[in-house]
């Protein structure tokens, strides 16, 4: 772990008119914040795995947070039924297996959660042959596929909005800066694959010991490089609990010039709001959910349970919300299909517009974000639909 500026961080996304998550090929147009579109009707049983009960705080906190949330969308739902049933993983994979073959057992025609990447795996692969999909809580498209999807965003989500708009905006030669770890290369090959199909170009890549130390060593030499190769834009995947602070600091104290170099961000350089003061990140862009509707959710969690949610509670909602507008499709019982949770069309939500893969990743609508005087401007909005501005 670094010894610089050690933050809790976590993201998600936010979009359309309506607070809660519709077929966009239905969405009502006039529904106001914090409805619900009326869905076809029907009735569907929902097995929401959390990961409370491991006896940690966090886990109880994400726990209690992502309930609230479906509970909140459920009673935002009209015309549908939602059995929702609640199973508590304590964070195990082994737990989440046995209570997913338990829940389909008991009538669950789709699971939500959980939410850990290795406990989603473990529960996908303890249904597989029941039909039964897992709409995971987690951003790690690894364990995406088969039955199993994840609902988080994934770093090709971000890295494919953000590179789009830097090619648009002139900034299509790319200098890629990654952690020396497995957050950093995943990052690193998102990256990697956005700027390709943005149309722009990766005129290198360069890493740095996920150290203090190794941070220090690498700044001369990343500043240099992005000299030598003509880089327009350093798109970097380091995060404010980590590298970021130093990392960004140190670019210029070495003489990068951000008159013509872009910092370009994989991950949110908003949370925590501390970060925002920070002299290296004035100027740089990052992806970001809607801030108008962010802040129409929290504030509707709020006033419903007496605190703000955590970020991730949002895919619980969205969750809740997108099987509510697929009940009516439901014939006896029989679990949600793939083909309904994958269909072109996509949802809109408290998460955003987003759409569901055949390969159990996603997509979602992402504003671009600047720090501009220690304060977050929105340069380019969320889009509104698929195959809009955006996509």
């Amino acid at each position: 772990m670094l010894s610089v500026i050690r933050r809790a961080r976590k993201s998600l996304g936010q979009v359309c008119l309506a607070l809660g998550a519709v077929v966009l090929s239905a969405c009502v147009p006039n529904s106001g914040p914090g409805t619900v579109a009326p869905g076809n009707g029907g009735s569907v049983q929902v097995a929401l795995l959390v990961p409370s009960g491991s006896g940690q705080s966090q886990d109880e906190l994400f726990g209690s947070n992502l309930e609230n949330a479906a509970r909140l969308a459920m009673a935002d739902l009209s015309g549908v039924k939602i059995d929702l049933r609640v199973y508590r993983t304590g964070g195990s994979p082994a737990q989440a297996s046995a209570l997913a073959k338990q829940a389909v057992d008991e009538g669950a025609q789709v699971i939500l959660g959980p939410f850990y990447s290795e406990e989603a795996n473990a529960a996908g692969v303890a249904v597989a042959n029941s039909g039964v999909s897992v709409l995971a809580f987690s951003n790690n498209a690894a364990i995406a596929g088969g039955n199993v999807f994840v609902l988080g965003q994934t770093f090709d989500v971000t890295a494919s909005r953000l590179a789009r708009f830097a090619v648009k905006n002139g900034k299509s030669k790319v200098l890629i800066v990654h952690d020396r770890n497995v957050a950093g290369e995943v990052g690193k090959a998102a990256i990697e694959r956005g700027v390709a199909s943005a149309g722009g170009s990766v005129v290198g890549v360069t890493s740095y010991e996920f150290s203090q130390n190794g941070i220090v060593q690498a700044a001369s030499g990343i500043v240099g490089t992005a000299k030598s190769s003509g880089a327009t834009a350093l798109f970097l995947t380091a995060d404010t609990a980590g590298a970021l602070p130093l990392l960004s600091q140190l670019l210029v104290d070495n003489g990068i010039d951000r008159n013509t170099t872009q910092f370009i961000g994989l991950t949110r350089w908003d949370i925590p709001p501390q970060t925002l003061s920070l002299p290296g990140v004035q100027g740089g862009w990052f992806a970001m959910p809607d801030p108008g509707l962010t802040a129409q959710f929290r504030a509707r969690y709020e006033a419903a349970y007496g605190s703000q949610p955590v970020p991730v509670a949002g895919l619980a909602y969205d969750g809740i919300a997108a099987i509510g507008a697929l009940a009516g499709r439901v014939n006896g019982g029989a679990p949600i299909g793939k083909a309904d949770l994958t269909q072109s069309a996509g949802f809109a939500g408290v998460s955003g517009i987003f759409r569901l893969l055949p390969n159990g990743t996603n997509q979602r609508g992402l504003a671009i974000a600047q720090i501009r005087g220690n304060q977050v401007v929105v340069v380019d909005a969320a889009p509104r639909s698929f195959g809009g501005a955006g996509f």
